[in-house]
């Protein structure tokens, strides 16, 4: 079985300053849908891993993240996709849980779930905590430019053997095998 981790926001979907706080702000960026479809179609499981500390901060509820959860499986199912699971840590940073990226608790959890070994298990992120988190298990990290990725690229310090793309497509593309360079 192939799995790969996707982070949520500024990965699948357009991130805000402000949190992404209901459907309606849930948009999804261009090709990402597209991206999911492929790995499905090429037999990947895909898993999403986001922190999510506007639930800790009450800035929206749980019922709010489960819409805008439906909608992300409603579109990607549209473009031919599936997403197999989805874990969130509601957690704030000040609550020191280890399901928070950066620390691995959620990949360790996906990797429980789906019997996956985590060795060179690959998760596609665009914040420093992402790739922490993935690298922490001996995972692959792979950052993308969108959402907050040009600043983390920019920043420095990425993980050892960090990979970089454009975007959520162009890493599927490496990872399915589609990658010519």
């Amino acid at each position: 079985m192939k799995l790969v981790i996707l982070d949520r926001d500024g990965v699948i979907n357009h991130d805000r300053d402000d949190f992404v706080k209901s459907p309606a702000e849930w948009v999804p960026i261009d090709k990402s849908l597209e991206a999911i479809s492929n790995f499905t179609q090429a037999g990947w499981r895909v898993v999403v891993a986001t922190n999510q500390s506007g639930l800790g901060r009450k800035l929206y509820t749980v019922q709010a993240l489960n819409a805008m959860h439906e909608k992300m499986h409603r579109l990607v199912g549209q473009a031919g996709g599936r997403i197999d699971a989805v874990l969130f840590c509601p957690h704030t940073a000040n609550d020191n849980c280890d399901c928070r990226k950066p620390m691995p608790g959620m990949i360790q959890e996906i990797a429980q779930r789906f019997n996956a070994d985590t060795n060179g298990l690959p998760l596609i992120g665009d914040s420093l905590r992402d790739l922490q988190a993935i690298a922490a298990v001996g995972g692959q990290p792979l950052l993308v430019k969108t959402g907050k990725g040009e600043k983390t690229l920019a920043a420095g310090g990425l993980p050892e053997g960090t990979l970089v793309f454009d975007n959520l497509f162009d890493a599927a593309d490496y990872l399915i095998g589609g990658a010519t360079d």
